[in-house]
């Protein structure tokens, strides 16, 4: 069975650790094996490819993971770091919520 993170692919985060402190974007894909997770613009590597029929080749640059405890989901109300937790709402579903301000991420 998968394991179950509170950080999922589409959610504001910023990077709490590392050279990329501070950091904001937006989750790309959540590597669950390894409990990382790749943010847009951030960890930004360069690799060397070599030319093929898709690509030219030559120096790209991508990003990198990072590790899934090294950044924080951000309050959708305050826009700063926040935890995250769960509750069922009015209609029975069970949403994600800021526990900084209580807002509900989910929508």
């Amino acid at each position: 069975m998968a394991k179950k993170f509170k950080i999922k692919k589409g959610d504001r985060v910023v990077v709490t650790t590392g050279r990329n402190k501070g950091k904001t974007g937006e989750v790309l894909r959540v590597l669950r094996d390894a409990d990382r997770v790749l943010v847009q613009g951030v960890n930004m590597v360069k690799r060397h490819t070599a030319p093929s029929q898709a690509s030219p080749g030559g120096i790209i640059e991508k990003e990198a993971s990072l590790h899934i405890s090294n950044v924080a989901h951000i309050d959708p109300k305050t826009s700063e770091p926040t935890r995250v937790g769960y509750k069922v709402i009015d209609d029975g579903r069970k949403v994600r919520y800021a526990k900084r301000s209580g807002e509900i991420i989910d929508i």
